[in-house]
């Protein structure tokens, strides 16, 4: 039987990043990814590397100041697959963010960031507004414009992947995690793959399911502790017609939410996000007509001149702590929960963002520490290059 370290469950970019810090650790990994890398939640995101402007507002500087630190990372450590971009935030009248408002912000994120020249911000002259790719210059009071960064969130995990793969990590895929049986030594695991059961021990395993994280924690034995959290829905169009100046950041009218349109691949761009809570097979996840109605007329407020002619339409699932607020006013900390917390056997990731993928999994290599056996580190996550695929 084989014996593995680490045993990861989920091909996403979560658990990527864990494959990836575990061998750079010098851990034996085996990852398992029911369906191929990306294929769920990581695939399905704003393809954005930001700190989180709007999260200032909840005081989450920790989070911020981590995110953008993993941004300049990311860029230094992946330029082909992330880079630099600008973003614009148009304000008029009825926007509930005041110019003053936004300014400090944008300010606290400069200063977060390190406040060097390749992230200032700035007010956008007058006399350029003609050129914001037909946003609606009617009524509008300023613009303003500052930097955050875009990527493609599939060929991301993907290099991630390669990269733990070079490091000696096994990746496999489509394999389903069957079940694990916690034991004072660690978990055996039963897992699918190639149409048959395969066994394992492993000292730890990583839920790192997404959105399939819930249904992931209810196959161990004994049982580990449901988390309280629940699947949020969020959607995004596609749309015909490239957007040459940069991303756009818009206050929707009704509820004060912030959409973005970004530029994306072939003369298109991308429009999102909503956020309705799911309760179905996270399998079966799409967006839903008033998601489309709700982004479309977001679009036309802010773009009027611009076709909305839809070339495709997809949805993913955030996971989110249950409460009873509105979900984009939720705290987007990542949470790692286990089954207990002198010797963590299992370790449970759950929510966390795109950007900070990487200090998750540092973070998780740190909490399965107790756990773990002595390893010698092989290198250091900081200071892996991530090349693109082509």
């Amino acid at each position: 039987m084989d014996s593995y370290d680490i045993v990861v469950v989920g091909g996403g970019i979560h658990g990527a990043g864990v494959a990836q810090a575990a061998a750079a650790h010098g851990y034996t990994v085996l990852l398992l990814e029911q369906r191929r890398p990306a294929a769920g939640t990581s695939s399905r995101s704003s393809k954005l590397i930001h700190g989180g402007l709007r999260y200032l507002e909840s005081a989450a500087f920790s989070l911020v100041r981590e995110s953008l630190r993993e941004r300049e990372l990311l860029l230094r450590l992946a330029p082909g697959l992330v880079k630099r971009q600008r973003f614009f935030i148009p304000v008029y009248p009825g926007t509930r963010r005041r110019p003053w408002l936004i300014r400090t912000g944008l300010s606290m994120y400069a200063l977060l960031a390190g406040l060097g020249r390749e992230v200032r911000f700035q007010s956008l002259p007058k006399a350029q507004w003609d050129d914001l790719d037909g946003l609606r210059t009617e009524g509008l009071q300023a613009v303003f414009q500052y930097w955050d960064a875009q990527t493609d969130d599939v060929r991301l995990t993907q290099a991630v992947i390669r990269s733990a793969e070079s490091l000696g990590a096994r990746c496999l895929w489509p394999a389903t995690f069957v079940r694990g049986d916690i034991h004072s030594g660690g978990c055996r695991v039963v897992y699918r793959y190639q149409d048959r059961d395969h066994q394992c021990t492993a000292h730890t395993v990583v839920n790192a399911a997404g959105p399939w994280a819930v249904s992931v924690s209810q196959r161990f034995a004994p049982p580990v502790p449901a988390p309280a959290v629940e699947n949020i829905q969020g959607s995004h169009l596609e749309l015909r017609g490239g957007i040459e100046r940069g991303c756009y950041y818009m206050e929707v009218p009704e509820d004060k939410r912030a959409v973005f349109l970004i530029p994306w691949h072939d003369d298109t761009a991308l429009l999102g996000t909503t956020e309705h809570r799911y309760q179905g097979n996270p399998s079966d996840v799409a967006p839903l007509p008033e998601e489309i109605d709700y982004l479309l007329k977001v679009y036309r407020h802010y773009f009027p001149q611009r076709p909305a002619e839809v070339l495709a339409a997809w949805a993913g699932l955030r996971v989110l702590p249950v409460t009873h607020g509105a979900a984009f006013k939720r705290s987007r900390e990542t949470r790692l929960e286990v089954d207990d917390v002198s010797h963590p056997r299992v370790l449970s990731i759950l929510g966390g963002k795109l950007t900070g993928y990487r200090a998750t999994a540092e973070k998780v290599i740190k909490r399965l520490s107790k756990t773990l056996p002595t390893r010698t580190p092989v290198a250091n996550t900081r200071e892996l290059p991530l090349r693109a695929d082509d």
